[in-house]
């Protein structure tokens, strides 16, 4: 989970629709300013190009109860349909954190270790940030149904695959630090837009004696 740009204003369909009993907030309006914004990867996982992407609340509209939560231009986000079937359980219903609002890499970090996924938080007593973290970990690693147990180890093994192109090129550093060619490879890794950018940023902050170079592409937001 990275920091995302939310655009304003919100998108215009969305003031008209909550004026009907049954209006939507997935017009084609809304569908394409979120997959702009969130660069056509789930918000939650951070799986790029989805195929198969939701409109998914923040915060639970309760099944259309709550109009204001329902029509919010900011309380929608864009998913993939694995992590938010993961997210729409009553745990995480008091929220969790909003990356438009806040930068992630701020209070989580982010680690992989093998065929495990760990998000450690920085501060213990904050419930929003360990459900967050929570939530991250069982999308890469939730295995309650044969579905699940699949789409799971599917987004472990991209991020797998992500981080050790990470690897190669950070070798190539290693043994040539004045490789322009490969700084130019990590910094599109690096980059928010890119898969599970937030691993690999916090990967390279954790290894800033080892590349200090490459430590202005992970800059952390203020907010």
């Amino acid at each position: 989970m990275v920091k995302v740009v939310r655009s304003f204003p919100a998108p215009a369909s969305l003031a008209e629709e909550a004026e009907k009993k049954n209006g939507r907030y997935d017009k084609a309006d809304v569908i394409a300013r979120l997959k702009e914004d969130f660069h056509n990867k789930c918000y939650i996982c951070e799986m790029k190009e989805l195929q198969d992407p939701n409109v998914e609340h923040l915060l639970s509209h309760k099944n259309g109860t709550d109009r204001q939560r329902k029509f919010d231009w900011e309380n929608l986000f864009w998913s993939c349909g694995h992590c938010n079937g993961i997210k729409n359980n009553g745990k995480y219903d008091r929220g969790i954190l909003d990356c438009c609002k806040f930068d992630p890499e701020k209070y989580l970090t982010f680690q992989i270790k093998e065929d495990a996924v760990m998000i450690y938080v920085r501060d213990s007593n904050n419930e929003v940030h360990k459900r967050t973290a929570s939530l991250i970990v069982e999308t890469f690693s939730l295995k309650n149904t044969g579905m699940r147990t699949y789409t799971s180890e599917q987004r472990l093994r991209l991020l797998q695959k992500e981080m050790n192109l990470l690897y190669r090129q950070l070798h190539k550093v290693h043994k040539n630090p004045d490789s322009q060619s490969a700084i130019r490879v990590i910094r599109s890794l690096l980059r928010r837009e890119s898969a599970f950018a937030a691993f690999k940023r916090c990967y390279v902050r954790e290894h800033a004696i080892e590349y200090p170079q490459l430590q202005q592409y992970v800059n952390i937001y203020d907010g």
